[in-house]
């Protein structure tokens, strides 16, 4: 890879990190609503219902571990839409697919990356007893790769 080729990469790679973190936030935004007030999946002890004085309502480990999966979705549905936007806007080129195929593989693409982290996050709170906060974190960073190398050889242009 010459040095042009390897800047052009790091520039595509840096602009996707920056539209990433607008569409996590949005997913985390979501999640975070639905886990403290729709259908409660935070414990009385986790860091971001701490550090921001949430009212917790109580709720079993299975129950919990459950509703961290649904919360999910749902958060995957709207963070997928504006990251789609966005990625489509300012990272990739578009014209590999007809939109409608496009934006199906777009979702395929997070949808394994999100079928992984989230079985991951999963297993980190029923078999490690880990929070959900510390969970949600390990479901992003498992996702992160795998959706730029998806997005970029397989749904766009490059």
């Amino acid at each position: 890879m010459t040095g042009t080729a390897l800047f052009a990469l790091s520039a595509q790679f840096l602009r996707y990190a920056l539209c990433g973190l607008i569409a996590t936030a949005s997913d985390a935004a979501v999640f975070y609503v639905l886990s403290w007030r729709v259908w409660p999946a935070l414990r009385a002890d986790d860091p971001l219902g701490r550090r921001l004085r949430l009212r917790l309502r109580p709720v079993d480990e299975h129950q919990r571990a459950a509703r961290f999966l649904v919360n999910n979705a749902v958060a995957f549905l709207v963070s997928n839409l504006v990251g789609y936007a966005l990625n489509t806007a300012f990272v990739f080129t578009r014209g590999r697919h007809p939109r409608p195929l496009e934006l199906a593989l777009f979702f395929a693409v997070s949808a394994v990356s999100m079928a992984l982290g989230s079985f991951t996050g999963w297993a980190l709170i029923r078999a490690a007893g880990w929070g959900t906060t510390p969970a949600y974190a390990a479901k992003i960073a498992a996702s992160l790769l795998m959706n730029f190398a998806g997005r970029k050889w397989i749904v766009f242009l490059g």
